[in-house]
Formats: structure tokens, sequence, C-alpha cells
């Protein structure tokens, strides 16, 4: 009991946090997390934890910024999905239309099945979601021309 009240402290309060064994308890607070923009400059990655490039579980977040879409794709993986903040903007098919995207509010869970044709991302304002799945996961473009 003393052990999970500790642990419990930990988490509610951070002046208690180098008191926790970090090799069965890690976390970052949002001042740690590291975010890099991709090329594009539509989102922003932070990878909080694996690799979705390598073999085993990930998880990441993508913070959306506003008036910016991925085009049609898909995921070689099963990806799941909470949206923690803003709206996020999910469409499916290879024909890119944003006005047909339904609005996905903070707190929704998403699940995209691996080979499922998607676009997504944000319009009027940022969205912050959070993604997980089992790797390695690739990206492949399958836009209609």
């Amino acid at each position: 009991m003393r052990t999970m009240l500790g642990f419990l402290a930990a988490l509610s309060f951070p002046a208690f946090a180098g008191d926790i064994d970090r090799t069965i308890a890690d976390f970052r607070t949002p001042e740690q997390i590291r975010w890099v923009r991709n090329p594009a400059g539509t989102n922003e990655q932070a990878i909080l934890f694996g690799d979705p490039s390598k073999p085993g579980p990930y998880v990441i977040q993508l913070r959306w910024l506003p008036g910016n879409m991925s085009r049609p794709h898909f995921h070689s993986t099963d990806r799941f999905f909470v949206v923690l903040e803003g709206t996020w903007w999910l469409g499916t098919g290879t024909k890119f239309d944003p006005d047909s995207t339904v609005p996905v509010k903070a707190g929704t869970y998403v699940f995209h099945k691996a080979g499922g044709i998607h676009y997504d991302g944000a319009k009027d304002e940022p969205a912050l979601i959070q993604v997980w799945g089992t790797g390695p996961m690739t990206t492949t473009q399958a836009e209609q021309k």
C-alpha cells in the first residue's frame, strides 16, 4: 500500500518524481517531449515509446497544424488513436476531398485498419492525437489521380 501511495504521489506532485524507479515507471513532462516537424511542414511528431519503423510496440503524438491535411494514404499495420486536444478531421478513400471529412473531437478513440485508405488533419485549430501500434509500420500514398 505504501508503495502505491508513493507512486501516486510521484504522479500527482512532480517534487516526488525522483523517488520512483524509472525502470518500472518512466515519464516525460510536456516540457521534456521532443517535437519534430515533418518535411512538408503539416504536423509535428513526438515519439514517446518505441520506434514505428522497427519491430515492436510504439506510442507517438502528432500535432496537426491548422489548415493542413495529409493526402490519401494507408499504413501497413493497424493503428489506434485518441484525440487529446482540438478537432481532428478524417476522410476515407482515394479521392482527396477535405469537405467530406468528419470532425473527431477531443476524447474520441479511432481505429485505422491496416491497408485502409484515409486522409486526415486539422482545419481551423491545431489537433493533438496520440497514436499507438506495432512496428514496423510503413505509409504508402494512395491518391486517385
